[in-house]
């Protein structure tokens, strides 16, 4: 029997390649969307099973793109693999069916396949199909049987039965009896179809004339080429015993829970025996046919007949157990008697649900569409009925859902939209429940990152920046810095910052500030100038690196603070030569009489343009008095005959600013007797003969002071004429026509010089008509101020044009046009002199000739006796 085995194991390969040669390629069998194939063990590693490609009309070329696998539990055997490259199943390793499936008749592999974008599930059924590689062996080689020689015809001694892995007609299929006188052989079929052997007894036995036969019993399986195994029997004759013990009935059943503990009370048989003594004593064992499943798991007892639980026992594995037990009397030539017990097991929930999950798309994107695929999960119990029936849920807190897709296989999809933002990561619970009593459940949890997707557009901290920088700043200097934030993550939320592009007074933003991209700090490229500019504002973008870029925009307002850097600028009087201004006062000015008025501007503003008048040096201190807040320069008493005619004062001009700055005029006062007549056409009206006769004194004063500003202004517009004329030729070369105010350039203005272009004076207090003056110089070459007052006023027009653009062809008159840039009003108020007592005809002209007499321009560009009421207001800019 040895010898035959080892030949057949050593065939095993060449039966196989002449199976697969005989039945071809296998075929699938769809059964209920499910494909079926069928293939036989212990094939070797490599073997071809089926084209699962071609069967599942998938294209080969993708399925590693798409991860085409073989879904299996954690631990479980890969018997079976899929080579991604042509779409083949294919043996993995050598699947022996008697392992995988122990005596099942039917044994069947359960591959469930898997591919993704998008995501498809396919079942597959591999059956395992049996070949003939083992052959029947017995429990034992030699087998003794004792028969009293009593023993009627046709005794039925049951034989113990060959034990064969195969099934189907590979397994045990008959026994076979060589040749005797004495018994013969007959195979009973058991419940589950197989065989067992039972010898029978054909002719009386004579223990007298043999004590002993030897008989070969042979088991042979029905595989092809058959397969065979023998066992000697030896017969030996006893003397007699009568009777032989009797169960109750041939055969009984018993339910018993799965889960029943080891020592449990399974049956309690009962046999008789009519005999005494030792032949009426019975003993019971389990038959010789017992399988040694039913050895492990029960016990019997040998006197008392009760059959225990051994083992702990299964319903998944077994529900039903034959147990054959046997009972026989200890006298000599003992008979054994066999009865039938079927152990029914009860099933127990004792299985909890086992859950596989297989993540298929983690992380996933927050913008993904409700419904997307995130995770195939299989639900597996091993119980029956309703403790087999599971049901599947996710945790209600979270936006995912199962779904089912096939038996015991479930989906977990979304169900609405996701935001990263909120919820980055999903702690998905998965509870499976079985319908047992009491229920057994399994959680498990699935961890679902969100990715990131560029759907947050940056925000800055502030809805706007306001940032005050001093003027005169160092080029380079941080002056402020911006942020925002991206609530995206890694390359959404990495920011850029950039300036948009525009323009300030007419240069490019970049050429005055920077930005750094990365830190959002602000650089002055260049020093500021309050006088130039006071404020602007530019637009900072920040753009996150995603795909498409998101940006945001914030205002940026800039405010240039004022520092003290300009000293004030006398604009009256103007010094004679540039060295010292000269004017007349009558002696017989009494006390509080107004000699004139120091008027001064000051480019700065606020506390830097703030200005305060001091006399600083005097001849006669005792003299004249010089008013801190407005400049009227006025008489402190009258003039005494040892008073010096020529009186020297030193007065000096200081603003509010840290640290302080100023500026001085010199000015020389000649005392007369009598002032001179400026008015040469005072004889143009008449005084009523009231007025005259009451006031000589006025009339000749009046006519002095008239002729004097006639001159005056006839000698200006003279030198004006000249001096322009010769500008108009010097600049005909580069296009300038001749300027009205001189201010047509020379060169380009410095930034020095600019400084100066915003100039300031003091408030305000009245309201009445200005007359203008031009002032030359004080300036930069090529720019020319213009001071509008008149020597009684508190307010004056002060201009700083720009240089001069050249006259366009349609331009009919070129001295008239206008020179760009900043116009510094300093309004000087005059205080209307009461003329209602005038005939009506003689107003107009009296009025003209007391603007002439008290706001004309001397030739130091500064009058006096304009009277009260006169005060020096700020700059306003237009």
């Amino acid at each position: 029997m040895g010898a035959e085995a080892s030949c057949g194991r050593g065939q095993l390969f060449l039966r196989s390649l002449l199976f697969l040669l005989l039945a071809g390629p296998p075929a699938p069998r769809p059964a209920s969307g499910q494909l079926r194939y069928a293939v036989p063990e212990e094939l070797e590693h490599g073997a071809f099973v089926a084209n699962l490609g071609e069967d599942l009309g998938l294209d080969v070329s993708t399925l590693s793109a798409r991860r085409f696998r073989i879904m299996s539990r954690a631990g479980a055997r890969q018997h079976l693999e899929v080579n991604l490259e042509n779409g083949i199943l294919f043996v993995n390793e050598r699947i022996d069916r008697e392992e995988v499936c122990e005596a099942g008749e039917t044994c069947l592999l359960h591959l469930q396949l898997l591919v993704e974008s998008p995501l498809e599930l396919y079942r597959v059924e591999v059956e395992v199909l049996d070949i003939n590689d083992h052959a029947p062996t017995f429990p034992w080689q030699e087998y003794v049987l004792e028969v009293a020689e009593s023993a009627v015809l046709g005794a039925r001694f049951p034989l113990e039965s060959a034990q064969d892995p195969d099934v189907g007609t590979n397994s045990v299929h008959t026994y076979r009896l060589s040749p005797n006188g004495f018994f013969s052989l007959e195979v009973q079929t058991r419940s589950d179809a197989s065989k067992f052997a039972e010898l029978v007894l054909e002719r009386a036995l004579d223990r007298e004339q043999q004590r002993v036969h030897r008989v070969l019993l042979t088991a042979l399986d029905g595989g092809v080429p058959e397969r065979s195994g023998t066992a000697h029997i030896l017969v030996t004759v006893l003397d007699a015993n009568d009777n032989v013990p009797a169960f109750d009935q041939p055969s009984y059943g018993v339910s018993l829970p799965e889960d029943a503990p080891a020592g449990t009370l399974v049956i309690q048989l009962n046999a008789t025996d009519l005999d005494e003594g030792p032949n009426g004593e019975i003993e019971y064992s389990f038959s010789g046919h017992a399988p040694p499943r039913v050895r492990d798991l029960f016990h019997i007892e040998p006197r008392s007949g009760q059959v225990l639980l051994k083992g702990p026992l299964d319903y998944e594995r077994a529900s039903l157990h034959e147990l054959y037990v046997q009972a026989k009397d200890r006298g000599p030539s003992a008979v054994a008697v066999h009865c039938r017990v079927l152990v029914h097991l009860l099933d127990v929930n004792d299985n909890a649900p086992e859950v596989t999950l297989t993540s298929v798309s983690t992380p996933v994107l927050e913008d993904a569409p409700p419904g997307t695929v995130i995770a195939v999960i299989s639900v597996l119990d091993r119980d029956s009925g309703d403790n087999g029936r599971v049901s599947c849920e996710v945790s209600p807190d979270v936006p995912f859902e199962l779904r089912s897709s096939f038996r015991n296989y479930y989906t977990l999809v979304t169900t609405q939209a996701l935001d990263r933002e909120v919820v980055s990561e999903y702690n998905v619970s998965i509870t499976a429940r079985d319908m047992g009593s009491p229920a057994l459940l399994t959680r498990s949890t699935l961890t679902v990152p969100v990715s990131d997707v560029n759907d947050n557009a940056p925000r800055f901290l502030q809805p706007s920046y306001s940032v005050y920088v001093m003027e005169n700043n160092a080029p380079g200097a941080s002056i402020c810095s911006v942020s925002a934030l991206d609530p995206d993550c890694q390359q959404n939320a990495y920011l850029s910052y950039s300036i948009a592009d525009g323009h300030i007074h007419g240069m490019p933003v970049g050429t005055y500030v920077s930005i750094n991209s990365d830190s959002g700090h602000m650089y002055a490229l260049r020093s500021l100038d309050y006088e130039q500019i006071r404020s602007f504002q530019i637009q900072v973008q920040a753009q996150d690196a995603g795909f498409p870029p998101l940006s945001a925009n914030v205002t940026v307002h800039i405010f240039v603070l004022d520092q003290n850097d300009n000293a004030p600028v006398i604009v009256s009087p103007m010094p004679r030569n540039g060295s010292v201004a000269t004017e007349l006062v009558p002696r017989s000015a009494g006390p509080g009489y107004l000699v004139g008025t120091v008027s001064a501007v000051d480019a700065d503003a606020g506390l830097n343009s703030r200005l305060s008048y001091q006399l600083l040096q005097a001849t006669d201190f005792t003299l004249f008095s010089l008013a801190p807040d407005t400049g009227e320069l006025r008489t402190l008493r009258s003039f005494l005959e040892q008073d010096a005619t020529r009186q020297r004062l030193l007065v000096q001009v200081r603003d509010s600013g840290q640290p302080a700055l100023s500026a001085t005029v010199s000015l020389l006062l000649s005392v007369v007797e009598t002032m001179p007549q400026t008015l040469s056409d005072f004889s143009e009206f008449s005084l009523p003969p009231e007025t005259s006769s009451s006031s000589p004194v006025t009339l000749y004063l009046l006519v002095s002071l008239g002729s004097i500003s006639f001159t005056f202004l006839l000698a200006i517009l003279i030198l004006t004429a000249i001096r322009c004329r010769g500008e108009h030729r010097s600049h005909q070369g580069d296009g300038c026509s001749p300027p009205r105010c001189h201010c047509c350039p020379r060169s380009r203005p410095s930034s020095d010089s600019l400084k100066t272009s915003n100039l300031m004076a003091q408030p305000p207090t009245g309201t009445t008509a200005a007359t203008c003056l031009d002032v030359p110089g004080g300036g930069p070459p090529g720019y020319c101020y213009k001071v509008c007052l008149g020597p009684e006023s508190a307010q004056s027009d002060f201009m700083f044009l720009k240089p001069c653009s050249p006259p366009r062809n349609n331009e009919k008159d070129p001295g008239k046009r206008s020179c760009p840039g900043q116009h510094l009003q300093v309004s000087k108020q005059i205080k209307q002199p009461n003329i209602d007592w005038l005939p009506p005809s003689t107003q107009r002209l009296a009025l003209k000739r007391y603007q002439i007499q008290h706001c004309g321009n001397t030739g130091s560009g500064w009058k006096g006796g304009c009277g009260d009421g006169e005060v020096i207001s700020h700059a306003v800019l237009n």
